[in-house]
């Protein structure tokens, strides 16, 4: 196949990873972000005079697309692996479930309720048609499998917490794909799931990527805000830029979300706005909060009680060792809402303090003497709403404009989002539209011609 020349819309992992792909193919390629650097919601901040992570990031052992992607940019043998420990908050009082015993330890659930919860998880880990699924709200398949009690105490709180009301809305592929997830290093043959990071977090993983693409000549233009993408006379894909320039290209890949994208494209029909508009997004406001010493010994703590108004607690200090962040500790504080939620428009005063005053109280030795640092990081669009038939309402990835296509974090349909599903999106519909185009080709070819 030919070379063409390709223009990807948005510099996050999506469309670095598709970049990265078109190089490799042979093909002359440009991405445009409009943020003064690459990297999306994997981007770094600094806190204080620590750079890390905006939100929360982990890579596991079956994140094999990730690995590939770190092993090609010279980071792979970089990863730290750490086995982590996991806690739950409920009613007021902290408790471990990082093991069998403590499973059967656990308090708040009586044997048969803990049977029905371990069944529940071994269901969802054989279960390889994750389409049937979709058919199934998520909190009718967890009633029938654990059981009302075990529903309304461990998985209605949980939904919740990470989709919101969003949650009556969505099926059971949600459940299915986040245990999917976290079983899926021992259904790959490893004995362990363990988590790992690479050393300086995304901000090192972000420049050694940037790095690999412009080795590939690759063209990256930050703080360059697209406006429009339209056709030429001869149907062309062309990107008007907000400087008043345009460039026209072959192809024309946006990875910006749906509603964003649709706004974009100017000669798609009604039919595929109203798809595109149609997507429902979750998004995240996560205040990060480093302290002088630690809250616990857990990675993850799920919180159960309704009053508290963040999803759950990450100390990211578990995992990555504390010299990275110069002897901190690092939390991480999120909570999931609808992208049109009013909190995205509150003061970030009042969001801090909201979310460290019932931080204090869930850990009550920590005080504001401890707290070094406490920012609040927003982002609108993070999650789709996989809602009942999913995969069926989401528009295809070629739109009707000649050249142009969409992908982006909507088409994750059998997963849940993490950076490796992002790049399994990436890489699985290139291969897709890589293969319309041989397709297009040879039916110009034999329509008229090899000229």
């Amino acid at each position: 196949m030919g070379s063409k020349k390709w223009g990807i819309v948005g510099g996050g992992i999506m469309g670095m990873a598709l970049a990265h792909r078109l190089a490799q193919a042979g093909h002359s390629v440009s991405l445009y972000e409009a943020a003064p650097n690459l990297g999306g919601l994997a981007s770094p901040w600094k806190m204080n005079d620590i750079e890390w992570d905006k939100f929360y990031h982990v890579i596991l052992l079956s994140d094999f697309g990730t690995r590939t992607i770190l092993k090609e940019i010279g980071l792979e043998d970089k990863i730290e692996w750490v086995e982590t420990k996991t806690g739950f908050y409920i009613d007021g009082k902290l408790y471990s479930m990082s093991d069998t015993m403590e499973f059967l330890r656990f308090p708040t659930l009586n044997l048969i309720d803990k049977f029905r919860l371990g069944l529940t998880i071994l269901a969802a880990s054989k279960i390889k048609n994750w389409k049937k699924l979709e058919k199934i709200p998520v909190t009718d398949w967890l009633k029938k499998w654990s059981g009302k009690r075990t529903f309304n105490k461990i998985w209605l709180p949980l939904l919740r917490a990470k989709l919101g009301e969003s949650y009556q809305r969505t099926s059971a592929v949600f459940i299915w794909a986040t245990i999917q997830r976290l079983y899926g290093a021992r259904k790959s043959g490893l004995k362990k799931e363990m988590f790992g990071y690479v050393p300086g977090g995304y901000k090192t993983i972000i420049e050694a990527f940037e790095k690999k693409l412009q080795e590939e000549q690759i063209i990256v233009k930050t703080g360059c805000a697209v406006k429009k993408v339209s056709n030429s006379p001869e149907a062309k894909p062309v990107i008007s830029f907000a400087d008043g320039s345009t460039e026209e290209f072959d192809e024309v890949i946006i990875t910006l979300p749906s509603g964003i994208a649709a706004q974009l494209c100017s000669g798609i029909t009604g039919d595929e706005k109203d798809k595109l508009m149609n997507v429902e997004y979750l998004g995240v406001i996560c205040v990060a909060v480093l302290l002088d010493k630690p809250v616990s010994n857990f990675y993850i703590t799920n919180i159960t009680d309704s009053s508290v108004p963040f999803t759950g607690v990450i100390e990211m200090s578990s995992l990555v060792d504390k010299k990275y962040f110069k002897g901190h500790s690092l939390v991480y504080l999120p909570k999931y809402v609808s992208s049109e939620d009013p909190m995205f428009n509150s003061p970030e005063e009042e969001i801090r303090n909201y979310f460290i005053s019932n931080f204090k109280k869930m850990y009550s030795r920590i005080s504001d003497e401890n707290i070094k640092f406490a920012g609040v990081a927003r982002a609108r669009h993070v999650i789709t709403v996989a809602k009942l038939n999913y995969s069926e309402l989401l528009p295809g990835i070629r739109t009707s404009m000649p050249g142009v296509s969409i992908v982006n974090t909507s088409h994750i349909k059998d997963g849940t989002l993490n950076v490796n599903e992002t790049i399994r999106v990436a890489e699985t519909k290139l291969k897709v539209l890589l293969s319309l185009n041989e397709k297009e080709k040879n039916t110009r070819m034999h329509l008229f011609g090899p000229g």
